[in-house]
């Protein structure tokens, strides 16, 4: 045989060679390998395992980090040594876990949850909102955050009764007799009615009213409500702060303010006496007080406390 046929020979054993897909001629990296269409999350499949039985179509994670789907059924040969029964694969990354929605914050002392509070309020307006109530809170810190335990909850008890029975459980934002707003006007007063005359009605948790109470709160919070008194039926936190100037500062038609009330052992009579006087004390409107009181036994029920001494007035 001539040199030329023999190398011509020799060339065609190779080519055939080349065709011949056994493992043993196959030591390419598999990254050369096609990789398989994108499929499940990486974190869905297992670790190669050395020796175990894999039948085509399988994915698994090799240890290199890659991860290798098998062309061929084979008895666990090397994703990295056999480019015929292994072609690496695309996974999609592992979807990070859903985070836990961050519970709103309750200041220190706060006896009241806000699945208590929608305990309380289950068809309230959703103006009436409980971060609006957290956000008042730093306006006056020792409400509901002075005494015992007991008597911190019985205070937001308190406040939160007499708020629901002024709004109807916390569905009223504004005062529902328009007749009335033009009469809570006191042209008496240096300042005016700078809002108009019939700018001043009952606005809020607690109804603020009367162009001297927007004034009177306006200045203690920093906030001009006499120019402003819309401002106590669009922001719910300065809604919530006028109810807590009443509540903590004011005595009304009574001899104490409601938190002193509460919190020097006076009970909830005298809260209700502040609110309303003899509008609903001494016999005025003794189903109107026993409203309040059913709603504040209810209310400390809620919290897990007793309602204490002097519910009525």
């Amino acid at each position: 045989m001539s040199m030329k046929r023999t190398l011509a020979v020799l060339s065609a054993i190779v080519a055939a060679l080349a065709t011949l897909a056994l493992p043993a001629a196959a030591s390419a990296d598999a990254t050369a390998g096609t990789p398989a269409a994108q499929a499940g999350p990486c974190a869905t499949y297992p670790a190669w395992v050395s020796g175990q039985v894999y039948s085509a179509g399988t994915v698994v994670q090799y240890t290199n980090g890659h991860y290798y789907q098998a062309l061929h059924d084979n008895p666990g040969y090397s994703p990295v040594v056999s480019t015929w029964y292994w072609a690496p694969f695309s996974c999609a990354p592992s979807p990070s876990p859903t985070p836990s929605p961050t519970p709103t914050p309750v200041p220190t002392g706060f006896p009241v949850s806000q699945a208590q509070f929608n305990q309380m309020f289950p068809n309230r307006s959703p103006f009436y909102t409980y971060q609006g109530l957290l956000g008042a809170l730093a306006a006056y810190p020792g409400f509901a955050d002075t005494g015992s335990a007991a008597v911190r909850a019985q205070e937001a008890a308190a406040f939160l009764a007499n708020v629901s029975h002024e709004t109807g459980g916390l569905v009223y934002v504004v005062e529902q007799n328009t007749a009335n707003y033009s009469h809570y006007c006191d042209t008496t007063q240096p300042y005016g009615c700078p809002a108009g005359q019939s700018a001043y009605y009952g606005r809020g948790p607690l109804q603020l009213s009367w162009n001297f109470n927007y004034k009177a709160a306006g200045d203690a919070l920093g906030i001009d409500l006499l120019d402003n008194p819309g401002l106590v039926q669009t922001d719910s936190t300065v809604s919530w702060k006028t109810a807590l100037w009443f509540w903590n500062t004011q005595k009304g038609a009574g001899t104490t303010s409601a938190h002193n009330a509460i919190v020097d052992g006076y009970g909830f009579g005298a809260t209700i006496r502040s609110i309303n006087g003899a509008i609903e004390c001494n016999g005025g409107n003794p189903a109107e007080v026993q409203d309040r009181v059913a709603t504040y036994q209810r209310f400390v029920q809620i919290l897990g406390t007793v309602p204490g001494p002097n519910l009525g007035c």
